[in-house]
């Protein structure tokens, strides 16, 4: 029964995520918005997770309740979100996406290391959990494509809003958490996160992350502007995910023979070539499949690997603020470092912002080095 707590978790938040991802950014072109201020409204989306998910993971820690905290905060992102309806104006809608995102993105950190406390025995089991998120991506895609196409992108909103409180809903049937944690077992957080092995694998992530902002920010303005019509950009988002789902599937296969840091190497290596692919063959539909399906190892088995990576490095006491700085330097700082130059990038030359995140998971893969092949156990 805990298994479809869990999992109805997951659909939810990542339905959402599949609604703001292909779509938002659309939405915000309709609303004229140029692609500098584009730029800035999805840097806050993301830059909010540099603050929120560790603020969240420290009370979630301090207080031993990542329920209740997550049960707050998706109440509190859903009330921050309805004054979507009343602003059109820029400052407005920076003021709503900045509150709404501080809610929501302090929600995924604690919510992984609710996932991993439940299977502890065997963390292999995350995949199979964390699938239906990737199930409730696609679903979200397909759905708000067929709605796109029949009504128009200004509907968006209001298919966002029904999402959060299918989120709101979902956290209210997880079981709390009982964990008692002794005072020989407490360590600062500090501690582990120094450890270079852990310090290199943060970085890692944030140049990863960065790889991915022009993705997140402009891959649907690029493809419409190339003549891409809605089912096919639907089609492309649905599919990376639907190959992110298989991977997340077949996860506990591929850990029998590989270790994470292997894992993490591998991804980034399909990572250079997926954006690779977007910059040297822009107008290519079925190359464009290819690199669309290489998203199971950009982020498919980066972040499988990385969740556990976090899981085994931290101590029991600092595991909330663990995956949370995981959200925060990767998906926060990391994500809104590369749309914020994205967009810049976009005014000079369109095309380029590939070959910057080609760059940037460049850089992450030779840092990739730095993570000792070790499997390491968690602290106790």
């Amino acid at each position: 029964m805990q298994y479809w707590r869990l999992s109805s978790f997951y659909f939810a938040y990542f339905a959402m995520i599949g609604a703001i991802v292909p779509y938002w950014t659309l939405y915000l072109t309709s609303v004229n918005f140029n692609p500098i201020e584009i730029g800035f409204l999805a840097s806050i989306l993301m830059g909010t997770k540099v603050v929120s998910p560790y603020l969240f993971g420290w009370l979630s820690d301090k207080f031993q309740a990542p329920v209740s905290v997550i049960r707050i905060t998706s109440a509190l992102s859903l009330i921050a979100f309805s004054f979507i309806f009343i602003t059109d104006s820029f400052i407005g809608t920076a003021l709503v996406i900045a509150s709404f995102s501080f809610f929501w993105n302090g929600q995924i950190g604690q919510f992984e290391s609710i996932t991993l406390s439940n299977i502890s025995n065997d963390t292999s089991r995350y995949g199979g959990i964390r699938a239906w998120g990737s199930i409730g991506f696609i679903v979200s895609v397909l759905v708000l494509g067929f709605l796109t196409k029949k009504n128009g992108i200004n509907d968006l909103p209001i298919f966002m809003t029904a999402i959060l409180l299918l989120i709101v809903l979902s956290s209210l049937i997880v079981k709390k958490t009982t964990q008692k944690i002794t005072h020989s077992q407490k360590k600062s957080f500090l501690h582990d996160f120094l450890k270079p092995n852990v310090f290199f694998f943060f970085i890692t992530c944030f140049f990863l992350q960065v790889s991915h902002g022009p993705y997140y920010t402009f891959f649907s303005i690029y493809l419409t502007d190339l003549g891409y019509s809605e089912y096919q950009i639907s089609f492309l988002w649905a599919l990376a995910v639907f190959a992110e789902l298989i991977l997340f599937l077949f996860m506990f296969k591929i850990q029998k023979f590989l270790d994470l840091s292997a894992i993490i190497k591998i991804s980034l290596i399909f990572s250079m070539l997926r954006w690779l692919l977007i910059f040297l063959f822009p107008n290519n539909f079925s190359i464009i499949i290819v690199a669309q399906l290489l998203h199971a190892f950009s982020f498919g088995s980066f972040h499988a690997a990385a969740v556990q990576w976090v899981g085994k490095s931290f101590s029991r006491n600092n595991q909330g603020q663990g995956q949370a700085f995981y959200s925060a330097i990767g998906f926060g700082a990391g994500g809104a470092i590369g749309a914020l130059m994205s967009g810049y990038i976009w005014n000079f030359d369109p095309k380029m912002v590939w070959f910057f995140a080609f760059s940037a998971s460049l850089l992450a893969f030779l840092l990739s080095f730095f993570i000792s092949s070790r499997q390491h156990e968690r602290p106790s």
